[in-house]
């Protein structure tokens, strides 16, 4: 091998290597400026809640400062794509939610792909919804509240966050399995539902546990049933929605994806870092009181999930024939 040739294969060597070397430097210092976490939200929300809780950790954690900044609109994909299209060095990242997965079966003509322009970091929990419905409602079950609403076709007002949301999701599966007609009233997220909800304004909402909880307690609003498939801890009383009506599950969740792009070594410090606050025994309470079943797990696993969710919704949105707005 002559001279020039092989100083040509070590300049090649080492100009494959470099990104991997790079992606490892980076990793090993990062974060070096604040880092930003969109929430596809108003702030009061449950995804706000919970992306406040993981930012406050990863702070304390990572040495640098990580940040919420929330980007409500279009049933979460204006958050969505500001975030995807971001620069994939870890500086943004967003707060993955069902939406996420709901939403490439209702609109057609986004300027993303979920599936292949997000890069999955870390789940972080599961939650239910809970029907909740204002106080001035006469029905104590789901069964009573299934013939107020027949006995008042279109006249019953169902709060949601727009069709993209679970609320929505969730709500429509309601309507399509009880065989009901009501009138849905969209809010820029749940936070934003509330105050109409306790007013008596609107009459029912399902609403994500986390910023349902004080109000259920407080008695300013009534739980009907939980959208899991079993009942939750934090509400033993309340009866899981499969109890009236057999197969419903319309469960939420979290996590943190980053660009496509974002070095795999950084990806995989932010997964040890979320999986570790899950894993610590006060952080994983406050989830746990937030009523959310703590989901751990790689970065493959994370992407095997949503996967598997964006399948199931996309039936049941051709099902029950949901249209975007």
């Amino acid at each position: 091998m002559t001279l020039r040739r092989r100083r040509f294969l070590q300049l090649a060597t080492s100009a494959v290597a470099l990104p991997a070397l790079s992606g490892t430097a980076l990793a090993q210092n990062y974060p070096t400026r604040p880092v930003k976490l969109i929430v596809t939200v108003p702030a009061g929300g449950s995804p706000d809640i919970i992306g406040r809780l993981i930012a406050q950790w990863l702070s304390e954690k990572l040495g640098e400062s990580f940040f919420v900044e929330n980007k409500p609109g279009a049933s979460t994909n204006l958050g969505t794509e500001l975030a995807l299209k971001a620069a994939p060095d870890g500086g943004t990242l967003l707060l993955a939610m069902s939406s996420n997965a709901i939403n490439p079966s209702l609109y057609h003509h986004l300027k993303f792909n979920f599936l292949q322009d997000a890069v999955p970091v870390a789940s972080i929990a599961t939650i239910p919804l809970v029907l909740d419905v204002n106080p001035g409602v006469p029905a104590k079950t789901v069964a009573e509240f299934i013939a107020y609403v027949k006995a008042n076709p279109g006249k019953i007002n169902l709060a949601s966050g727009g069709s993209g949301t679970p609320l929505y999701v969730a709500g429509a599966l309601f309507r399509m399995m009880a065989d009901l007609k009501m009138v849905d009233v969209i809010y820029q997220g749940e936070g934003a539902a509330m105050p109409d909800l306790i007013g008596g304004r609107v009459q029912a909402m399902f609403g994500v546990m986390p910023a349902s909880l004080g109000y259920l307690k407080s008695g300013k609003l009534r739980a009907l049933a939980v959208t899991s498939a079993k009942r939750q801890e934090l509400l033993p009383d309340v009866p899981a929605m499969a109890e009236f009506l057999p197969g419903y599950e319309a469960n939420g969740w979290y996590g943190i994806v980053a660009p496509k792009g974002t070095p795999a070594a950084v990806v995989d410090k932010l997964n040890k870092a979320v999986n570790a606050a899950l894993a610590d025994a006060a952080t994983r309470k406050r989830f746990t009181d937030l009523g959310c079943d703590v989901f751990t797990g790689s970065p493959a696993d994370f992407e095997k999930f949503i996967r598997a969710e964006t399948d199931k919704w996309a039936k049941v949105v051709k099902f029950a024939g949901i249209k975007a707005d």
